[in-house]
């Protein structure tokens, strides 16, 4: 069963790894290549499934993209005059 990727969760280099069905080695080389951007937190790297699904699919992240695009819009001006 193929694990869905939720753009705003963090994983471990190790889940990347699961859900890429890729090597350690691999994933090593893509986080210094830049491929796959992470942040190094306590000495391990933590990876947002939104750069998963920009690595992935281009086009599923800018439908995730433009609609927390729109929500956040939304929000903005129907809380501006609080």
């Amino acid at each position: 069963m193929q694990e869905e990727i939720k753009p705003t969760a963090v994983y471990t280099t190790e889940e990347t790894r699961k859900i890429l069905k890729i090597s350690e080695s691999t994933i090593k080389r893509l986080l210094k290549r830049g491929l796959i951007r992470a942040n190094k937190i306590g000495g391990q790297y933590r990876i947002l499934g939104h750069e998963l699904l920009r690595l992935l699919s281009p086009e599923v992240d800018q439908k995730a993209t433009d609609a927390y695009q729109k929500v956040k819009s939304e929000a903005k001006e129907k809380t501006k005059n609080w």
